[in-house]
């Protein structure tokens, strides 16, 4: 038994605003459960719900609770309320902006699956906004028509994340870690059966489990200029990568066309809603551009919006930029202040106000399509490992995500991830889970504690920039790799939560780059420069394994069978 601090959450906690105790209590974490999730999104939180239906669940987040991708989702959760013809309508939308690379079979669970999935979240007390009593329902860019909800105007991610951990914290069998970071996945005899972690305290210590779910969100912080929170290291992704998991579709990483672009100020995110509720784009020349890129003009896929202002910004030498805006001054008949609180409180920081000034803007590294791969059900390619969420890749993103997809995916996902989680358990002999605590490797510790990982840290990140952002080629990824592939003797050892980061961050930097040299296309938020044309044929999805790329087309012959059919020896010459 390990003496750590444990947190039973009340309402007050997720505000940061805590009328509890609990927090301060330090209380016995047993060193075995029977499942353990990493991360405390919105994933994470909802396949720990079902979860604890079945068996002791340690939900593990390396900072507070409430600090995740979850918290900072501002625009909405897509979701289809309005029957049949709305559910079909949001499936089309969703293979139309995944660019050809969406796997159907996963769009229909999240489409099909998601009213039922809001649904409890009504019931547990999310407040989403309503207009006369009725769900408000909004539009964003490429959806055919409204259905995107609000809480708090744009707060959502926040709000949903209060009522999932407020729901969780009813559970008894739901014990939460906050600032433990995992370090890495234990295998034994070719099963994960534990997982690493090291505490707040720079104690390290292991726990085992008969299953474990990698709900550990995002990576933004790869680059330099994301909108994403500072825990955002891609942990899940080069973890399950080095325990040997199949990592699938790291080329594509949305880069949202709005990040507010002030100088010393943080790229912070401009809701898609913004342009749902009429927003314009203007050039520096004050001219609205969007019609010349695409018929959607504003609303248009966030991959073309992206690449339409990066386009607009590119000056006349080399190196210049020049600004592109956001422009709401025309809207009549709504309070923005009253709809866009947060965005309006930041933005009144810096001296600006949405219905008064032309706010400057340009693309920031969002949300990563790819991911480790799963079947429908979270299973990944190693045996005792689930993902779901953004750690994770189903294909129902394809290349391109849609905006307001990534809450409902988290749901939907997450939940199904906990019912196969549960029904493997349940079949589960006793043998098969270790009953020791497992050994810890902390040779390294002392060695790598005072290492300085601020340089190498920030030259991976603005090296992603430069070379595997936006627009990328052959040249650029080259250069990338090799120095990841110089820095790699240079790296610490992983004995602090700073050096594990760095590792984590070099890893997907490496995956990323990998993936987009290999594929020889542009296709959604994946742009070569040197290959700008799509490939012609059934798109496939690139998928790394040892450090070796192959392209596949996802098979939905067996749902819980993670299948593909490989199409390397066709595909060589189409995407290498």
């Amino acid at each position: 038994m390990l003496s750590r601090l444990a947190l039973r959450a009340c309402d007050g906690c997720y505000r940061n605003r805590c009328t509890c105790r609990a927090s301060l209590e330090s209380v016995d974490v047993p060193s075995q459960f029977d499942s353990v999730v990493v991360g405390a999104g919105i994933a994470g939180l909802r396949a720990a719900i079902t979860l604890a239906q079945a068996g002791n669940v340690l939900v593990v987040t390396k900072e507070a609770a409430s600090e995740s991708n979850t918290q900072y989702a501002q625009g909405g959760i897509a979701v289809a309320m309005g029957g049949e013809q709305d559910v079909s309508l949001h499936f089309q939308d969703t293979l139309a902006a995944g660019d050809g690379l969406v796997f159907p079979p996963a769009a229909e669970l999240l489409v099909r699956e998601g009213p039922q999935r809001v649904q409890e979240l009504l019931e547990w007390g999310t407040e989403f906004d309503r207009m006369q009593g009725e769900l408000m329902l909004t539009r964003e860019g490429a959806h055919s028509q409204p259905r995107i909800l609000h809480a708090h105007g744009d707060a959502t991610g926040r709000e949903i994340g209060r009522a999932l951990l407020h729901h969780a914290a009813t559970h008894a069998n739901i014990h939460l870690l906050e600032w433990t970071i995992t370090a890495e996945l234990i295998v034994q005899d070719g099963r994960v059966a534990g997982i690493t972690l090291l505490g707040r305290d720079g104690k390290r210590f292991s726990v085992t489990a008969r299953t474990i779910l990698l709900a550990s969100g995002g990576a933004g912080q790869v680059y330099s200029d994301t909108t994403n929170p500072s825990v955002a290291t891609g942990d899940g992704i080069a973890m399950a990568a080095r325990a040997g998991a199949e990592i699938a579709d790291m080329e594509f990483y949305q880069f949202h066309p709005t990040a507010l672009s002030l100088p010393g100020v943080p790229r912070f995110l401009l809701s898609e809603a913004l342009r749902g509720e009429g927003a314009w784009l203007r050039n520096h020349r004050g001219e609205r551009f969007m019609s010349r890129y695409h018929a959607l003009e504003e609303l248009a896929p966030r991959d073309v919006v992206a690449r339409a202002i990066a386009q607009e910004g590119m000056g006349g030498s080399a190196g210049e930029m020049l600004p592109v805006y956001l422009d709401m001054r025309h809207i009549q008949g709504l309070d923005l202040a009253e709809r866009f609180p947060g965005i309006s409180a930041f933005l009144h920081q810096h001296g600006l106000d949405l219905s008064r000034d032309l706010i400057p803007v340009r693309p920031a590294a969002h949300y990563l399509m790819g991911g480790v791969r799963t079947d429908l059900d979270g299973r990944t390619s190693l045996p005792g490992l689930y993902a779901a969420g953004e750690v994770a890749c189903t294909g129902v993103h394809g290349a391109n995500r849609l905006a307001s997809n990534s809450l409902l995916e988290g749901l939907v996902f997450g939940a199904r991830a906990g019912e196969a989680m549960r029904a493997e358990q349940a079949k589960m002999s006793a043998s098969k889970l270790p009953t020791r605590m497992l050994a810890v490797d902390d040779s390294a510790k002392a060695a790598g504690a005072q290492a300085d990982c601020l340089p190498l840290r920030t030259a991976i990140r603005e090296g992603m920039w430069r070379n595997a952002g936006l627009l990328r080629d052959a040249d650029g990824l080259n250069r990338m790799l090799n120095m990841l592939q110089a820095m790699d003797p240079k790296l610490p050892p992983a004995s602090t939560r700073e050096s594990i980061e760095l590792r984590n961050l070099h890893s997907v930097a490496s995956l990323i780059a990998t993936a987009a040299l290999a594929r020889q296309e542009s296709r959604g938020a994946h742009a070569r420069t040197d290959f700008p044309a799509k490939h012609a044929g059934q798109p496939l999805h690139s998928c790394i394994q040892a450090g070796q790329v192959r392209f596949v087309a996802f098979d939905s012959a067996a749902n819980g069978v993670l299948a593909a059919r490989s199409m390397q020896q066709g595909s060589s010459s189409r995407y290498r």
